[in-house]
């Protein structure tokens, strides 16, 4: 096992490829954040400020922007249309797209499921049988709601971003997840370990959890039980794009 916040980036050319990080207590709960952006990649760009997503000055623009739109066109929260829309996404006889974890008798059916109840969206399960019939009996397995906020900027909700499975293979449990959530629907997202026998996070420190708290533009995976793929921009100026 490799030290603390070992990983290894082999350059090929001008890109960089993925960092092979090792489960440590400690590699993942510093976090990843990359270096601020160069000067060149910056240089001469008049809407770089724009960059700081969740900063006092673009928030201020958005707002500014936002309101002049709806002065021009109306709000769209007093049309028709928008209640309409509204009523479709919230409305509970929408079909449950759900995707299978796990083989045999011990597979599950999945599905994030969002409504007027459940705001930030919940990650739910059942079994093909209960899938089957005209009102499935779900089990929620992760609800966004119930989450601490994030603490990032001013975003007050999380937004789903998915998972990525641990494969072992055919004949072994699935059993892990990594689970990416983003701070106020940015591109960017967090991610952390999820286990899914006890249904909940793996503790990055006291149960070496993976865990990437900052959010970043980020692509990660499983590479074993105790690797993990992460490809980012890690110069932040294109330059070791992944």
């Amino acid at each position: 096992m490799a030290s603390s916040g070992s990983a290894i980036r082999k350059a090929i050319g001008r890109t960089l490829a993925p960092a092979l990080l090792l489960r440590s207590a400690n590699a993942f709960s510093a976090g990843m954040a990359p270096p601020a952006a160069s000067p060149a990649a910056t240089a001469g760009d008049p809407h770089v400020w724009l960059e700081d997503v969740l900063g006092e000055k673009p928030l201020a623009w958005v707002d500014e922007v936002n309101r002049k739109c709806i002065d021009y066109v109306g709000d769209p929260k007093a049309t028709g249309t928008y209640r309409r829309i509204k009523s479709v996404l919230d409305s509970k006889d929408k079909i449950p797209h759900a995707f299978r974890i796990g083989n045999g008798d011990g597979s599950r059916y999945y599905n994030f499921w969002q409504d007027a109840d459940h705001v930030q969206g919940i990650w739910r399960r059942t079994s093909l049988e209960s899938y089957k019939t005209k009102e499935p009996e779900w089990t929620t397995v992760l609800d966004l709601d119930a989450l601490p906020p994030p603490t990032t900027g001013t975003a007050k909700t999380w937004v789903w971003h998915g998972s990525t499975l641990l494969d072992e293979g055919p004949d072994k449990p699935a059993d892990r997840a990594l689970i990416r959530l983003s701070p106020g629907g940015s591109d960017a997202d967090t991610c952390r370990e999820f286990d899914l026998n006890e249904e909940r996070f793996v503790d990055p420190v006291s149960e070496d959890g993976f865990a990437l708290p900052d959010p970043a533009k980020t692509r990660i995976s499983y590479r074993s039980r105790d690797e993990v793929l992460v490809g980012t921009d890690f110069g932040m100026d294109g330059s070791t794009l992944t």
